[in-house]
């Protein structure tokens, strides 16, 4: 096959590389002192700076001005917002497998929205994979133990990240960098209004160490690439075929976890896992 044929994959897994190693310098930040919320405010903020030297130099025109744009901008930025509280409090495994019930939510989104063919597969695998939600969260005096925080912003994320994708390829008259722009502008107006309901105070720039700056500039940078090729990946494959890639994600999240904090997976955890992985498998297979 011709390398233009592996760009979009190559696009889906690096963004997946990235998301699942990322949790990590957000945590370096939450232990200096700088939560969630702001570390995605400053984070997109140097993304955004970096963006626009990209737009100029490439002499690109991104008009904004649509219900489509801002929609989208809205949707993501509550997605990367929600994802960066979870895996700050949560276990990084835990919320990233809740956070992959996302292609569940994928396969009713692009069925209304997209009209893409839905196959009594589909239907099967959104079963195993809700099967093994319940599995992972299945506790002996509770039908369902899901009241952790960071449970719920998983799995609120996942239906943000579902709806984000279907939206991305649904506006095939936006350009991949206009959809970036949306991103990265929506996490800082959805960080802005957390903001105004949050009690702490806000760190100032001059709180951060060289170090700090160092993890800041190089978050935004990845988020950067990552943002401009999981948009090109996702507007190039299916939306719910690009669900299976994503899950390369949990398994770069698995082993840096455990590397880098310890954390271990408990066996209901590995079952229900796999019953989700192998939903989201079923559900792309051509």
């Amino acid at each position: 096959m011709r390398i233009k044929h592996y760009l979009p994959i190559f696009s889906l897994l690096f963004g997946a590389f990235v998301w699942g190693i990322i949790w990590y310098p957000y945590r370096l930040m939450a232990q200096a002192g700088v939560s969630g919320i702001y570390s995605s405010l400053y984070v997109f903020i140097l993304t955004l700076a970096i963006a626009l030297p990209y737009f100029f130099i490439t002499k690109k025109k991104i008009p904004i001005w649509s219900k489509d744009f801002w929609f989208l901008s809205v949707v993501a930025g509550y997605t990367n917002i929600s994802y960066v509280l979870a895996v700050i409090d949560g276990e990084v495994v835990r919320v990233m497998l809740l956070f992959y019930l996302s292609p569940v939510w994928t396969i009713f989104l692009s069925h209304f929205m997209l009209n893409e063919d839905t196959q009594k597969r589909h239907y099967i695998a959104a079963f195993i994979s809700l099967l093994g939600a319940l599995v992972m969260f299945w506790q002996p005096n509770h039908f369902i133990y899901l009241d952790l925080k960071s449970d719920w912003l998983a799995l609120s994320s996942g239906i943000g990240f579902a709806m984000t994708n279907v939206m991305t390829r649904k506006h095939q008259h936006m350009t991949i960098s206009q959809k970036a722009l949306a991103i990265w502008i929506g996490v800082i107006i959805i960080a802005i209004i957390c903001i105004l309901f949050d009690k702490d105070t806000m760190p100032s720039l001059d709180f951060f160490r060289p170090v700090d700056a160092f993890i800041a500039i190089a978050i935004a940078l990845c988020l950067f690439f990552s943002t401009l090729l999981v948009q090109f990946g996702v507007t190039q494959i299916k939306a719910v075929e690009a669900s299976s890639f994503f899950l390369f994600e949990i398994v770069v999240a698995a082993i840096s976890s455990y590397l880098l904090v310890g954390e271990s997976i408990e066996i209901k955890e590995w079952f229900g896992g796999i019953m989700i992985i192998a939903g989201v498998i079923l559900a792309a297979k051509n």
